[in-house]
């Protein structure tokens, strides 16, 4: 069955979906859908979307939201297939989630606000707020100070395989990296660009690129 994926493939969450399908060898069908033009607020999306965001999958009659929920769901799902995204036991799999956690949690909230002030605000005509800025750089940088600890001692974030934790940081680190002047903070850490490289070079996430 082919998996229905609503939402641009440029966008952030979506590309964290796609990479998942594609580790995992799962078939999928982008059903775009035209943001600028507040598609996403139209009564038949908000069916499946009541809070209007992307991305949304439609698996057979079964409907799911929230990208990372999105991963978890299709990583048990289809676990004996493709990349094994979770880890091989119990003890492997309290890491991808503790992992996932930190991402959520404290990895994402800075670094989203340093893509959308300094990407996505000057193209939309929005003032830039630099105290924000400032002080989102400070916050992402004490815990990739945590990340750069713990790449010194394991290869992924969960241990020595690549996982769902690793996955997740996937969207907004490549704005980090390419777009907004800050790959330093990448790159100024031994471990975690060496991480960076690593994650960021999978045939998955090329392909989500090139989509």
């Amino acid at each position: 069955m082919v998996v229905k994926v609503h939402g641009p493939a440029f966008a952030s969450a979506t590309r964290r979906v796609l990479a998942c399908l594609i580790e995992k060898g799962i078939d999928y069908e982008i059903v775009p859908l035209d943001m600028l033009n507040g598609a996403h607020k139209d009564p038949e999306f908000l069916k499946l979307q009541p809070f209007g965001v992307v991305p949304v999958i439609e698996d057979g009659d079964f409907t799911l939201y929230e990208s990372r929920a999105i991963i978890r769901y299709y990583a048990e799902k289809y676990k004996s297939e493709g990349t094994e995204l979770l880890g091989k036991t119990v003890e492997e799999r309290g890491l991808v989630e503790q992992w996932l956690e930190v991402e959520g949690q404290n990895y994402h909230p800075p670094i989203y606000n340093l893509v959308v002030h300094l990407k996505f605000f000057p193209k939309m005509g929005v003032p830039v707020d630099m105290k924000l800025v400032e002080e989102s750089e400070e916050k992402l940088a004490k815990v990739l100070d945590i990340y750069e600890e713990r790449l010194s001692k394991s290869k992924y974030l969960a241990g020595d395989f690549f996982s769902l934790a690793d996955l997740s940081h996937l969207p907004f680190t490549q704005y980090l990296v390419n777009d907004i002047g800050k790959d330093y903070m990448i790159r100024d850490r031994k471990h975690v660009s060496a991480w960076w490289d690593d994650i960021s070079s999978r045939p998955s996430w090329n392909k989500v690129l090139q989509l």
